[in-house]
């Protein structure tokens, strides 16, 4: 895998997941970690209908979000993210833990860039 992104990389993914531009994020994810950029849909899969948010098909590389909303968390595009890059391969073998793990590390890195962006704008 690449080398682990900065804080400004990871801010402007999360960013613009936040702005309604999930496949931009994709794309920008995807040439960074250099795998083929997932596509996005919204359904379900049956054996997973009940309080999924989304989920990972490896087969179809695709991101399927159970509601359009869910499209626009940060947390849900870049946990299934993690999914795909790990099933670079063939196979699936990332874990729900690490997942979460991936997901929030870019979300408290956009967290640390605001608030250095609002403590220049007060300096």
């Amino acid at each position: 895998m690449a080398e682990e992104p900065d804080d400004r990389f990871k801010a402007v993914v999360v960013s613009m997941i936040l702005d309604s531009k999930p496949e931009a994020a994709l794309e920008t994810l995807s040439g960074r970690y250099r795998v083929d950029t997932p596509r996005l849909g919204v359904g379900v899969f049956k054996r997973h209908s009940k309080g999924v948010r989304a989920v990972y098909a490896p087969d179809r590389k695709e991101i399927l979000a159970a509601k359009r909303e869910f499209l626009y968390d940060p947390f849900v595009i870049l946990h299934e993210f993690y999914h795909h890059i790990r099933s670079v391969g063939g196979k699936h073998r990332g874990t729900e833990k690490n997942a979460d793990k991936f997901a929030l590390e870019y979300i408290r890195a956009f967290n640390r860039v605001v608030a250095r962006l609002k403590e220049n704008k007060q300096a």
